[in-house]
């Protein structure tokens, strides 16, 4: 999310990718050549045989991110924006989406070990992991902080929270944004680990803690949907989430990034983000890696 950056994990995938000889600037050099070999191509043109071969666009999420992914209500189908963009893409690839839900800490791991093809989760596209994926970005967000209705605490800013109790998502790069400033603070931060954003907003609820720190879309969504929270306008880490693929599944990485091109010109990328309320955080160009992707 900004999300559930899972500091061990994300080492060992450090680690491993490093070990296997994946620096990253060899990762830039082929998302330069894969977007020059694609001039002049569809989508559909560039999937990989062995992805073709099986039909399907193998998704993994993590639910319990209004508006990103979700239930429907009363029923086990996923939606939300991560969910029916993948399902655009597939359709642009040829294929049909297979959307599973996991834990999110589990995402990655189960991308490099075949599990799924794509990951789509509110991710943060960091160098980090950039390490073990390639990002393809389709999304703008960064941090906010969460209160109580009415903000009792009179929370201003991330500084106010040093010497408060602070609940945040295990893995969530929102709980590195709060590891961080508590490494400041004179006085620390007693920091509540949740499983998830709406399991940590029962801890303000009842009391435990005083706020958290959650996507903004997600925030915003929370907040006008329970009308329970309090929403503060400043952003933190404000950057790119990316649709991860195996680095070393370089085809389908620009079979994707051709179908994020193609969504963007013909409105279909647009007409998501607007069903969702989320039109503020479109990209204005497919990126791959941070880097413009032509």
């Amino acid at each position: 999310m900004t999300k559930r950056l899972q500091s061990v994990i994300a080492a060992a995938l450090v680690v491993s990718a490093f070990a296997a000889g994946c620096g990253r600037s060899s990762s830039e050099n082929d998302t330069s050549a894969g977007a020059a070999a694609a001039a002049g191509k569809t989508a559909k043109d560039l999937v990989p045989e062995a992805v073709r071969k099986t039909g399907e666009l193998r998704m993994a999420t993590s639910e319990g991110y209004p508006p990103m992914e979700m239930y429907k209500p009363g029923t086990q189908e996923l939606t939300g924006v991560d969910p029916d963009l993948a399902a655009a893409i597939a359709e642009r690839l040829g294929l049909k989406v297979k959307v599973t839900n996991a834990a999110f800490d589990g995402l990655l791991p189960g991308l490099q070990a075949g599990r799924w093809d794509v990951v789509m989760s509110s991710m943060s596209d960091t160098e980090e992991r950039r390490a073990a994926v390639d990002f393809v970005d389709y999304f703008n967000a960064g941090g906010a902080v969460m209160v109580k209705k009415g903000n009792p605490e009179g929370v201003k800013n991330l500084e106010d929270l040093c010497g408060r109790a602070v609940v945040l998502a295990k893995g969530s790069s929102n709980l590195a944004i709060g590891q961080r400033q508590d490494e400041k603070c004179t006085e620390k931060m007693k920091i509540l680990q949740s499983e998830d954003a709406p399991t940590g907003l029962l801890s303000i609820d009842s009391g435990r803690a005083v706020a958290t720190i959650v996507d903004s879309p997600v925030a915003a969504m929370y907040a006008k949907e329970t009308g329970k929270y309090d929403v503060l306008p400043e952003q933190y880490d404000a950057g790119p989430w990316g649709i991860a693929i195996d680095r070393r599944n370089t085809g389908l990485r620009d079979a994707v990034a051709k179908a994020m091109q193609e969504l963007l010109a013909d409105g279909g990328y647009k007409a998501i983000l607007e069903k969702y309320g989320v039109s503020a955080n479109a990209v204005s160009e497919v990126t791959v890696n941070t880097k413009p992707w032509k």
